[in-house]
């Protein structure tokens, strides 16, 4: 999955990826007087090291290669690529400096932290657009978000984390706190499990980056001597080392966002996963066909298929039990047939 991407790190003495026109100028006008979209890609993170952001990127450049295929060198849009890095400190600093080149149209991200960063902003670049995936956002007449449905991703995993364990005991390793963290995802993932198995508890632990596998490793191994026996890591490159730990002691991982099961064979058991790539490009291509819907949140899941448990890997076949597989697949029917909601906490 990953491809050689440009890597930006900073704005100043950035490197800009153009995908029609080259350099860094501003938005020119055609001869019809309409401007070319300038679209700016801002990862809160490094490709290379996260999927849901190399994703990202292949929706967002997808977009604008199906948009310029059949129009003018002046009118094609032009697309810049910043990576932040994983340091979240340093984001709301990036994104600003971003915004005040005023070069860009639009600005495309994911990320549940980046509405909190992006609203002052607004007020002070009333002209800047932004679009959001894995966000929620509303009443923001420039921001515009769609967010998966995680209240369906956290309970699955947590049901089937639930099912699986024989301690009933299983753990979240967070790499920070945040909104969609706290009230969504560790709520629901052990809300799932004790509905699996009622009594089932939930360890929360957080690593303090997105980056320190060392520190997922040692928050493992705590989590271990404690009894947990299933975990789902959402650390980033942290996740590492929870998969190290898990791996060497024998206990079960659940993983989020991308097809993990040959990270781990035989230690992870399950894979939920939200289509990135093809929500990138649909907003992407919404935009740029002037059909964003500003100042809301569109959340999808299941019944809109953004949101997938893998099923038919080899691997989750040999690793988790058929009874315990069938009970899943009942369950996802369900969801995608609307005939049953994730219960509200």
């Amino acid at each position: 999955m990953k491809k050689n991407f440009i890597k930006i790190t900073a704005l100043l003495g950035l490197t800009v990826l153009g995908l029609s026109l080259g350099g860094c100028s501003k938005t020119t006008s055609n001869s019809s007087g309409k401007k070319a979209p300038s679209l700016a890609l801002f990862i809160p993170g490094i490709m290379a090291d996260s999927p849901i952001y190399a994703n990202l990127a292949k929706g967002v450049q997808e977009a604008v290669e199906i948009w310029n295929k059949d129009k003018s060198d002046s009118e094609k849009a032009d697309l810049y690529i910043m990576e932040a890095g994983t340091n979240q400190a340093e984001w709301a600093t990036k994104l600003t400096s971003l915004t005040a080149a005023m070069k860009y149209d639009v600005i495309i991200s994911s990320n549940p932290s980046l509405p909190e960063y992006a609203e002052p902003l607004t007020a002070q670049f009333p002209e800047q657009k932004y679009i959001f995936l894995d966000a929620a956002c509303e009443g923001n007449n420039n921001i515009s978000a769609t967010s998966y449905n995680q209240k369906e991703q956290s309970y699955l995993s947590g049901y089937i984390a639930g099912l699986m364990s024989k301690s009933h005991k299983v753990g979240l390793v967070a790499a920070q706190e945040y909104p969609v963290m706290n009230n969504i995802l560790y709520p629901y993932y052990a809300k799932g499990a004790e509905d699996a198995y009622a009594g089932t508890s939930c360890d929360f632990r957080i690593v303090g980056n997105w980056y320190d596998a060392s520190k997922g490793a040692e928050i493992t191994d705590a989590l271990v001597q404690a009894g947990v026996d299933v975990i789902l890591p959402i650390c980033g490159g942290a996740s590492q080392g929870v998969i190290s730990s898990a791996v060497e002691n024998k206990i079960y991982i659940n993983w989020f966002d991308e097809n993990g099961f040959s990270k781990a064979p035989g230690t992870i058991i399950s894979s939920c996963m939200a289509k990135q790539q093809d929500a990138a490009r649909e907003v992407t291509l919404e935009y740029l066909n002037g059909h964003t819907p500003w100042g809301n949140t569109k959340v999808v899941g299941f019944m809109e298929g953004y949101v997938e448990f893998i099923e038919n890997d080899p691997l989750y076949i040999s690793t988790v039990p058929e009874n315990v597989r069938k009970q899943l697949s009942d369950l996802i029917s369900s969801l995608k047939e609307g005939t049953f909601k994730v219960p509200e906490i």
